[in-house]
């Protein structure tokens, strides 16, 4: 399989023709509605002024696309996320690449795979099992790993029209892994997936879960909403199942695919994610306007 564009990068580059008959398919968009709905959305953030966000084009697009080009639900998510931010301050505030370089380039916790699935999305690989040691990168570490990848991954106009796909891969989870998800870390968690994350969450496969994992399921089930649940797939060490959902020709050997066993990780990635910290400095700006 070839790939167009540098292995550890993203395509920040216009939408296909094909990614546009996508887009007007399930997302409404169309060259008239698009450009009436960011000429709303825009009006409301203005008269918005409590929130503080930019509001060119392509910016605005990036909240658009998950909300089907409502302009109202729009700006509610954007609210959504100046909530979050503000509820969870000391955590993400001012937060860059090289405050978590050593959990990216040291630990394998976040993956991106180079290519995408059948489907033209974009699959973010977690690993929450033996290869997480919480000494070395606590709960708040991964989820700021997880927070930087989620603010690259938004800038791919593929990506806002196709979605994302999760994998979360709980191999070899053991006692040392599920002490270090608290309660209160597991709602945090799932309020950002599922209120404050601008993409379009297309699925969330679960694999490779010890029997241990009913307990990790038990912190989450109480925090995980109708929409989020629909999404879950469960499929412990039954590959074939999870190739209902991706086709095999585009996942690695670890997952039974037919691409060789990963070779790369989130070290290979981090580049990448410094590249676009322009894009990372201003969204640490946005949420709540400053009060004098």
């Amino acid at each position: 399989m070839s790939l167009d564009l540098e292995p550890f990068d993203i395509d920040t580059s216009p939408p296909t023709s094909e990614l546009l008959d996508i887009a007007h398919r399930e997302l409404r968009e169309t060259p008239e509605l698009r450009a009436a709905s960011i000429e709303e959305l825009r009006r409301l953030l203005h008269n918005a002024t409590d929130l503080h966000y930019r509001d060119d084009d392509d910016f605005l697009l990036i909240f658009l696309r998950p909300c089907h080009f409502y302009p109202e639900s729009a700006l509610k998510m954007m609210r959504r996320i100046a909530e979050f931010k503000k509820s969870n301050h000391p955590l993400m505030h001012d937060l860059f690449p090289i405050d978590e370089k050593i959990s990216f380039t040291d630990h394998e916790i976040v993956n991106v795979l180079t290519n995408k699935d059948h489907k033209g999305r974009r699959v973010l690989v977690m690993n929450c099992g033996k290869a997480w040691d919480p000494k070395q990168v606590n709960a708040e570490k991964m989820f700021r790993l997880f927070f930087l990848v989620h603010l690259v991954a938004q800038l791919e106009p593929s990506t806002q029209i196709n979605g994302v796909v999760i994998i979360m891969d709980f191999d070899g989870l053991s006692l040392k892994q599920v002490r270090a998800l608290s309660p209160s870390f597991s709602k945090m968690l799932l309020t950002f997936i599922q209120e404050a994350v601008p993409l379009r969450m297309k699925e969330v496969h679960i694999i490779k879960q010890p029997y241990i994992f009913n307990m990790v399921w038990t912190l989450f089930k109480p925090f995980i909403g109708e929409k989020l649940r629909k999404r879950l797939e469960f499929h412990g060490h039954d590959m074939k199942k999870l190739h209902k959902y991706i086709s095999p020709d585009y996942l690695p050997k670890n997952y039974g695919g037919t691409l060789p066993a990963l070779n790369y990780g989130s070290r290979d990635w981090y580049p990448c994610i410094e590249k676009y910290l322009d894009h990372i400095a201003k969204w640490n700006t946005y949420g709540f306007a400053s009060t004098p």
